[in-house]
């Protein structure tokens, strides 16, 4: 469980966290009279995020909008949202996120956040206090007169708990499949195309990334997938085996969007991990 808010500042916050430019300990003396701001288009601070940090639990949504992919050594999930670094197709310059697509936990929860002190292991909740989203003027305040968190608040901090209860049961589940060894590196690819389908180009490799492994989920044994049955983990693997069906969708939404927003040889892989 977190820390609710505090009345004066907590330790020093350690590591960094993408989106987050300057995450601080939340507590009622110093942002008493901050607010959140509405806007009808709040998502321009992840406009840059092509890839995304998401959940088991959000696997089967996520598979209808994106390619869910293992990253690095670690293998976290990730929702692929973009084939360029530094460019997230659905969320356009203004912040608005693209309709019938589906928008990720971990931005939903944006401006706050879980993260540890130098101090101890406790989870400790934090704003990004860089946010643009947050002012003394925002119209939905942090606190009450009182001091005590406003239903806002509350709902924004059970969020986060319930997120980093999500990300846990999202770090089993990846240290199952490990165990069964289902992991395989794969590629994507991106053919240059005319107006009638031929070829107009090179192929090009625009990510390289950890994925469940078909043959070896064919060969796995009765008591396994049993296993992966009764503990609802079938569901996560199926939903990601679809979502990789994704990446022509993707780069039809990249097409849809202009050259730039197509992969090129000269750049970086957009998923590389």
């Amino acid at each position: 469980m977190s820390e609710t808010p505090a009345p004066a500042a907590q330790a020093e916050i350690s590591g960094t966290v993408l989106f987050y430019t300057n995450p601080e300990p939340l507590n009622r003396v110093e942002h008493a009279k901050l607010g959140l701001v509405n806007k009808d288009k709040p998502f321009g601070f992840a406009k840059t995020g092509h890839v995304v940090p998401i959940t088991i639990g959000e696997f089967g949504q996520a598979a209808l909008s994106f390619p869910i992919i293992f990253a690095g050594p670690d293998r976290i999930p990730l929702a692929v949202m973009g084939l360029n670094g530094g460019q997230n197709l659905f969320i356009d310059d203004d912040g608005a996120f693209a309709d019938a697509t589906y928008l990720p936990a971990y931005i939903r929860r944006f401006p706050f956040v879980l993260a540890g002190n130098e101090e101890d292991e406790q989870m400790v909740v934090c704003i990004d206090r860089a946010s643009d989203l947050l002012s003394e003027k925002g119209e939905t305040k942090l606190f009450d007169a009182k001091g005590e968190p406003t239903q806002y608040t509350t709902d924004a901090i059970k969020f986060c708990d319930d997120f980093e209860t999500e990300r846990r049961r999202t770090m089993a589940f990846v240290q199952m499949l490990n165990e069964l060894d289902l992991f395989e590196m794969k590629q994507a690819v991106y053919t240059p195309r005319n107006a009638d389908g031929s070829p107009a180009g090179e192929p090009q490799l625009i990510a390289e990334y950890s994925a469940i492994s078909d043959e070896k989920f064919k060969k796995l044994p009765g008591d396994k997938l049993s296993e992966l049955l009764n503990n609802g983990a079938m569901g996560a693997v199926f939903a990601h085996m679809v979502s990789l069906l994704g990446w022509d969708r993707l780069m039809a939404v990249a097409s849809k969007r202009g050259p730039a927003s197509l992969p090129l040889a000269a750049q970086q892989p957009a998923a590389n991990a």
